[in-house]
């Protein structure tokens, strides 16, 4: 916000020279930090505590020096002199902290410290010892340049001043053009408090559209990676989006918030492995695929494989002596193992271990205490692992599940009480392989495969799992997500509204145990900041028939505009027209339309010589996105074709126009020829 005002002038000149003292700071720090690597390279340790300095030294050089350009601070916190904490104190506010010398006070203060919650949270009714909170107005795409600082604005707390801030409304607002940006300049209260959630929490996020659910959950991520970095970094965090598209535009958050060593993933990735998706299932496969009772049925036939009375006595020749362990004790043995439940493999090691054991106690009667060798080798013994192999086989997970689906009676033993004869039937492939190895592997098979690699040996896991979209995974893939955070905790966001999966979610408590976290928080966001309240007020009469329990949204927003138009027999031209008026004004602009509608759309904007990108294409200025990848992004001018169609194009077609409908910032368009669902 600029001003004539000679003070305020005055204000800005001293501000911009503080950037560039900042800057000459944040130069020293990554001069400082590659200075660091070259001693730490030459310390003198032993090699292994000289590799892992040598490994922290450069990942934090690495860090700071792909740190994306940008405004160093976005705002302050002068504290008043009798505050109980930081009296007196000035604090510039920013996306990491900068300091000239690592003993000597900051110049800025990372985001996520401590003192700058009161940044977020004060109030003229709870200042928190501020005595004045100042936000720095920045020109748009500002790559850091201090001439850049355009404005600045004081709320005066301790006066009782508590006014709506202009600046971060026109931050909120800015034209959307390329990926998704940070908001740490402008997060909300209620966003704050679920930014800082404590790590132990897993918090589920009910986020209406435009409420910021997909940026508090990457924000929560960097907050983590800051407050617990070595309990966070030694199990790793995973991002899981719905597709590559969404991760695309999300993927410069974290690295402008300074943090570069997370996984950004699909689920599908996650359990692809090395197995490419060749084969097909109808819906009604899918969905049992999907389905959670799939989780005892492929259990069931996991461990039909083992055999307590599967061998004879077992004898072992050693030298002169012979041990044996009689068939009635394998089987205890085998038994007693079961009733603990292990994973597959660690079940079938202690039943080797406890074989190994008996033998190893008659060898002691018998001749005294045998070395580590002797027990080595008798776990090597070719009949003591053919034993094993009869009672307790190894197991592989496409042999498991290919036997399972191409076996009537394997699959009527294993789905016995939980499956229909006719959910069966369903599952079993109309072709079967001659093998797992030539198996044509479905996209809803990967699921089993990684629900049965699970139950043979559980995976390390991740420190932290953030996933997005989450309302749209299956009981299944929920378990896949579970088994990836078994010793971590999760952040769950997603909109139940938005749910356009056949198997999407009705409700947050059952998806939340299926992800192991029965006792998450479940926090609606329903305050909107993106969408103006005219199109949220349309996209709500929908709510009703989407047969979700979710709360409507209410949006800060009154600027934007709704258009409906009626386009007759030329949907065509008044597509061209559409999008040639959105073109006068600034940003970015997403023209969406049912999947099979996309190559007309294509056509007639070509034909009309529009340029135009795929959603892939984020520099480009106009995009055209079927309805079905459209989930998470977001676009200044958002131009709807044929709403009637994309209702009609899937059984949750609603669904999938709420959020069609929900894309837009600033212009919604909607152009038909047919009646409107709405």
């Amino acid at each position: 916000m600029t001003s004539p005002d000679p003070a305020l002038s005055h204000d800005l000149t001293r501000a911009r020279a503080y950037h560039d003292t900042c800057r000459a700071a944040l130069a020293a720090m990554i001069d400082g930090a590659d200075e660091q690597v070259v001693i730490g390279e030459d310390v003198s340790a032993s090699g292994a505590d000289a590799e892992v300095l040598g490994y922290r030294l450069r990942s934090q050089a690495k860090e700071l020096r792909e740190l994306p350009e940008g405004p160093l601070f976005f705002g302050r916190l002068d504290f008043a002199s009798d505050a109980a904490d930081h009296a007196g104190q000035r604090y510039h506010i920013g996306r990491l902290r900068i300091t000239e010398d690592p003993a000597a006070p900051p110049l800025v203060v990372d985001w996520r410290a401590p003192v700058s919650r009161a940044f977020y949270q004060a109030s003229a009714r709870a200042p928190q010892g501020v005595a004045v909170r100042r936000r720095y107005g920045w020109a748009p795409g500002s790559r850091g340049d201090s001439a850049d600082l355009t404005g600045l604005e004081d709320e005066h707390l301790g006066r009782g001043e508590d006014r709506s801030s202009a600046i971060v409304a026109r931050e909120i607002e800015r034209p959307r053009v390329g990926p998704m940006r940070d908001i740490a300049a402008t997060i909300q209260p209620e966003q704050d408090d679920l930014v800082r959630a404590d790590l132990p929490v897993s918090v589920c996020v009910q986020g209406a559209p435009g409420t910021g659910k997909t940026a508090v959950g990457l924000h929560r991520a960097a907050y983590l990676l800051y407050t617990h970095p070595q309990r966070i970094r030694r199990g790793g965090l995973l991002v899981l989006g719905p597709n590559r598209t969404f991760l695309s535009y999300i993927a410069e958050v974290l690295p402008a918030l300074g943090e570069t060593g997370v996984r950004q993933s699909t689920l599908a990735e996650e359990i692809a492995a090395s197995r490419p998706v060749t084969g097909y299932d109808d819906e009604a496969a899918a969905c049992l695929k999907h389905d959670a009772r799939m989780a005892e049925v492929l259990r069931r036939a996991l461990y039909a494989r083992v055999a307590a009375d599967g061998a004879d006595d077992l004898a072992v020749v050693d030298g002169s002596y012979r041990w044996r362990v009689g068939a009635g004790e394998l089987a205890r043995i085998v038994g007693g193992v079961l009733e603990e439940r292990p994973p597959y493999a660690v079940g079938r090691e202690r039943v080797r271990s406890r074989i190994v054991r008996r033998l190893q106690e008659q060898a002691e009667r018998r001749a005294g205490p045998q070395p580590l060798s002797w027990v080595r080798r008798i776990e090597r013994a070719r009949v003591v692992t053919a034993c094993l192999d009869a009672v307790w086989p190894k197991a592989r997970p496409e042999e498991v599940v290919a036997d399972l689906l191409t076996s009537p009676d394997a699959l009527a033993r294993a789905a016995d009480g939980l499956l229909s004869p006719a959910e069966r039937k369903t599952l079993l492939w109309a072709r079967p392989p001659r093998s797992w190895k030539s198996a044509r592997w479905s996209a809803a098979d990967l699921v089993l495969l990684d629900e049965v690699a699970g139950l043979i040996e559980h995976p390390e896991g991740y420190g932290h799992v953030v996933v997005d979209e989450a309302q749209d995974l299956s009981p299944m893939e929920a378990r896949a997500v579970a088994r990836r955070s078994a010793f971590g905790s999760l952040t769950v966001l997603g909109d139940l509204a938005q749910g356009t999966t056949p198997w999407a979610a009705r409700d947050w408590a059952g998806l939340l145990r299926h992800l192991g976290k029965p006792d998450a928080i479940i926090v609606p966001l329903t305050t909107g900041y993106r969408v103006p309240a005219a199109v949220l007020g349309l996209a709500n009469r929908l709510l009703a028939r989407l047969d979700v329990a979710v709360p409507e949204a209410r949006s800060l927003r009154r600027d934007g505009e709704l258009r409906i138009v009626d386009a007759g027999a030329d949907l065509a031209g008044a597509l061209v027209t559409a999008v040639r008026d959105a073109l006068a004004g600034e940003g970015s602009l997403g023209v969406v339309a049912a999947d099979g509608d996309v190559p007309a759309v294509r056509r007639a904007l070509t034909g009309a010589g529009i340029a135009h990108g795929g959603p892939e294409d984020l520099a480009a200025r106009v995009t055209v996105v079927p309805a079905t990848l459209v989930k998470g992004l977001e676009y200044d001018h958002v131009v709807a074709v044929e709403p009637a169609t994309i209702a009609d194009s899937e059984p949750r077609g609603l669904h999938r126009l709420y959020v069609t409908l929900t894309r837009a910032v600033s212009h919604l368009t909607i152009l038909h020829t047919h009646p409107l669902p709405f």
